[in-house]
């Protein structure tokens, strides 16, 4: 149990969430501020959990013969002069026209493709109807085609017909002639 507080108190001088606060107010390296602080550090362990080990972190009140004075105050603040927010203003309605800019191009370019899009399948819905239309036409000239060969077929078997019947009644009337 005592080898885990002297682990979690070394780890505690790595990170500390105190020492992270004050790294970001002072530019300072945070080994000289955890150095400041370790004195003021006591990690008291608690009875062991069935999840793990428990630690309360005691922070001392600093003593009156401390001789390092720990005052916190806020950076510096720097001066903006006017040029320098319009140049900011500026930067900022140029980045927006970026934006827009490029919204806009982003736009166009949908357009385009949908317009493209469009265009390709009322040119395929175009190529199609054409290839059904001659496809049909092609059928209808076929059947046209049947059609007049087998009429032309049967006034050819109705007129050898009619040939072979005017021979028939010929040779009818000639024997009919040669017999009484």
């Amino acid at each position: 149990m005592e080898k885990t507080a002297i682990a979690y108190k070394e780890k505690m001088k790595e990170m500390s969430v105190f020492s992270l606060l004050c790294s970001c107010l002072y530019p300072e390296s945070r080994k000289n501020i955890m150095g400041d602080f370790e004195e003021e550090l006591d990690i008291k362990p608690l009875n062991k959990r069935a999840s793990g080990q428990a630690f309360e972190v005691i922070l001392k009140p600093p003593s009156p013969v401390s001789d390092v004075a720990h005052c916190i105050s806020s950076p510096p603040k720097r001066d903006i002069s006017l040029e320098d927010i319009q140049k900011k203003l500026e930067a900022a309605e140029d980045r927006r026209r970026s934006q827009e800019a490029q919204i806009l191009r982003i736009l166009a370019e949908k357009r385009e493709h949908e317009r493209d899009v469009l265009l390709k399948a009322m040119e395929e819905n175009s190529n199609f109807s054409r290839m059904a239309e001659e496809k049909l036409q092609m059928k209808m000239d076929q059947i046209e085609e049947n059609r007049q060969a087998y009429l032309a077929a049967l006034m050819e078997r109705l007129q050898e017909r009619e040939r072979h019947a005017q021979v028939v009644r010929r040779n009818k009337e000639l024997r009919e002639e040669l017999l009484p």
